[in-house]
């Protein structure tokens, strides 16, 4: 078959035209997204900002399951928990893909915006300063995923000294607490994907309403508006830093007690593994 002159350039024209419509609408795009979560920015230059923020598998869920606390006197807290066993394996752990604890399922105890302390008994000693303090707990399952609903936690503003808390009153103003990552995880089960998970107090997150900003080693951030445990992947070995803000409507930070949180933590290569 032989095409003119005319014809060579009007198909030239064509294939230009296409090429163009397909770049415009993204189809070169490797970016994935969400309904509850986008990425928003990324530093041109990071070395190694290829972060990604994924679904978490639904989990167990635990209806019944409810904390109380009866009080904090010489250093021993005492928590009340029904419904919930603590110290037993969640029942999907090996599934999850993430680090577990091989004590079990337990109470995940944040003081201020301090790292949390997982207590697999209700009744356990903790010391807390002198002074006036925020106080988180909440059921946990074996993956430090969090309990989140209204009977398996207690938030409260109390006033302690000589590691007793002399008085406490519920926390009336919207907070979010960091829970997870921390410490250090080791082996590549534990390294490739890594649980993002916080607790929210008096607030709520939607599309059009508050948000929870999540920046990762200052070189990519994603915005949340599903209160959900995440994975994080493609993190490097090595110490890595996660940064949550509660965010307002308008994209600014709520003023609230303790907001922003960040923490670093460790990613280890298993020598066994090599």
């Amino acid at each position: 078959m032989r095409f003119n002159m005319k014809s060579n350039h009007y198909f030239s024209i064509l294939f230009i035209l296409s090429i163009f419509c397909f770049a415009a609408c993204g189809g070169g795009s490797s970016e994935t997204e969400s309904s509850d979560y986008t990425a928003t920015t990324e530093e041109p230059t990071a070395p190694s900002a290829d972060y990604k923020l994924s679904d978490f598998s639904s989990s167990p869920q635990f209806p019944d399951a409810k904390l109380a606390i009866r009080g904090y006197e010489n250093s021993s807290f005492n928590f009340e928990v029904t419904g919930y066993e603590l110290a037993a394996q969640t029942t999907d752990a090996p599934q999850k893909m993430c680090a577990n604890s091989g004590k079990g399922q337990h109470i995940h105890l944040i003081v201020d915006d301090k790292p949390y302390a997982a207590k697999y008994e209700s009744l356990f000693d903790h010391e807390v300063a002198d002074g006036e303090h925020y106080l988180l707990a909440f059921l946990s399952r074996s993956y430090h995923e969090s309990m989140k609903t209204q009977d398996a936690h207690i938030a409260v503003k109390g006033k302690f000294q000589g590691n007793s808390m002399m008085s406490s009153e519920p926390v009336s103003e919207p907070m979010l607490f960091y829970s997870r990552p921390k410490g250090t995880y080791v082996g590549k089960a534990n390294t490739d994907k890594i649980m993002l998970d916080f607790y929210l107090v008096n607030t709520s997150l939607s599309a059009e309403g508050n948000k929870v900003k999540v920046e990762v080693n200052n070189e990519k951030e994603f915005i949340v508006n599903n209160w959900k445990p995440y994975f994080i992947e493609g993190l490097p070995m090595g110490d890595n830093k996660v940064k949550l803000t509660l965010i307002g409507p308008d994209g600014n930070p709520i003023d609230a007690p303790l907001n922003p949180v960040e923490r670093v933590f460790s990613l280890k290569e298993d020598p066994a593994e090599e």
